[in-house]
């Protein structure tokens, strides 16, 4: 399934995320498996508007689902505030429609209790974008994964589940692709 092509996007655009770093971590055990291309997608590189707000004819709302599009699942870095996921992730979702359908969606989250509440939360926009989440969640702590709540040192467990995620993410978007064809 080498011809698959997986976004790991960046969740958040607030200055001093750590999201790139986990971003980066899940990349390098991604790229390390050779069975997809994986590449980082920035939600902040795209500017986007708020939703409504904006002409429709900004050129990040096209560069954002031309890249969208040329993908085939996603892994979402997903940080937890104030119990969900950030306003700027649920702002790009819905600066699009047509690209996620059909494609198969990974989350790997951090907060005070892992970010599970914000992967729920990411789980049922997902459901109504017809993007297939998987099953498998690697959570990572603030307390234990990041030093001084900045510096990501994860645990070494934590790969088991990486790669577990990432075997359901690729096996979903190979299945799912044959209904994009």
């Amino acid at each position: 399934m080498s011809n698959l092509n997986i976004g790991i996007i960046l969740g958040s655009t607030r200055q001093g995320r750590v999201s790139p770093q986990v971003g980066e971590w899940v990349k390098g055990i991604a790229d390390g498996r050779g069975d997809a291309s994986y590449e980082i997608v920035d939600i902040a590189e795209y500017n986007l508007p708020f939703l409504g707000e904006g002409t429709g004819e900004e050129p990040g709302l096209a560069a954002w689902n031309a890249k969208l599009s040329s993908l085939d699942g996603f892994v979402f870095i997903v940080q937890e505030y104030n119990h969900s996921i950030t306003g700027s992730l649920k702002n790009a979702v819905d600066s699009a429609r047509e690209a996620w359908n059909d494609k198969a969606a990974g989350i790997v989250s951090y907060g005070s209790t892992g970010g599970a509440r914000a992967a729920e939360h990411l789980r049922g926009i997902l459901g109504e974008l017809s993007v297939a989440d998987v099953r498998v969640h690697p959570t990572l702590s603030l307390f234990t994964d990041f030093e001084n709540y900045s510096v990501f040192k994860p645990a070494d467990l934590h790969l088991t589940n990486v790669n577990a995620m990432l075997d359901q993410v690729v096996a979903w978007s190979g299945a799912l692709k044959t209904l994009r064809a």
